[in-house]
């Protein structure tokens, strides 16, 4: 089952982060918000992954070129190019394929651009900024039993602001950001049939505008619900909160041993 993950926009609105690398790259607690979003894939079994590069795409490749040697002890002779490298790490095994899609592409273009690396049959496409204790396995359970070609994964987020419960004009509780109760918004993850990449036409088309409205219009496209954890890394603010919650322990995406 391979796993695209959409890594090539600007993140402007973490420009305080990704003036100097791409969003994908910003840390949570000393690890690539793409390590922590990979991480919750592979638990639950799926480690064949496609980056889409653009904004400054060699911090993502030179990122995991150097993966074995940052995350193992290694040995070296100076004077050769030999390097003995010891012991293992909980990645072993993942593949990961680093795939130019330009700059200027939007997230429609880059699923068509990656196209030759795609198998038959159904793959699995998320944001490089999100993160969520979503068990992936069911949702791709979910796509297979309603037979569209796409599925998309409602989440309910958290509200922007505290909520005040009032009673008889005084404040009885406040909740800090409580869940929002009502309306789904996208969350970002997604299992499309290989069908979808004939109706992206250009790299000008977005993966929202375009392929995810073509698909509703079509009625091709099934929603799962997930009530749990989600949040997403728009901001400065909401990068600091995760990594207050991976700091104390809190880190309800943290599905893997």
């Amino acid at each position: 089952m391979k796993v695209v993950i959409l890594c090539g926009g600007l993140g402007t609105r973490l420009r305080e982060e990704t003036e100097f690398k791409p969003k994908p790259m910003v840390e949570i607690g000393g690890y690539p918000i793409l390590w922590h979003i990979m991480k919750g894939y592979a638990s639950c079994g799926y480690h064949d992954f496609v980056l889409t590069l653009g904004y400054k795409g060699d911090a993502i490749r030179d990122y995991f070129l150097h993966y074995e040697i940052r995350n193992r002890d290694f040995s070296l002779t100076l004077g050769n190019r030999n390097v003995d490298v010891h012991g293992g790490h909980s990645e072993d095994g993942w593949r990961v394929t680093l795939a130019e899609t330009g700059v200027g592409t939007l997230t429609g273009g880059r699923l068509r651009r990656i196209a030759p690396y795609l198998t038959d049959g159904p793959f699995m496409v998320t944001y490089g900024d999100g993160v969520a204790d979503i068990d992936l396995r069911m949702v791709l359970a979910y796509h297979r039993a309603k037979g569209k070609l796409g599925t998309v994964t409602a989440v309910r987020p958290a509200s922007r602001f505290g909520e005040l419960i009032m009673e008889n004009g005084l404040a009885s509780a406040f909740r800090e950001k409580p869940q929002v109760n009502e309306g789904w918004i996208n969350g970002g993850f997604f299992v499309f049939e290989r069908e979808v990449l004939d109706l992206i036409t250009g790299d000008d088309q977005s993966l929202e505008q375009g392929l995810i409205g073509l698909l509703s219009s079509r009625s091709e496209l099934a929603v799962y619900q997930h009530n749990g954890f989600w949040q997403c890394m728009d901001t400065y603010r909401e990068m600091e909160l995760l990594n207050e919650m991976w700091r104390t322990g809190q880190a309800p995406w943290k599905i893997w041993k």
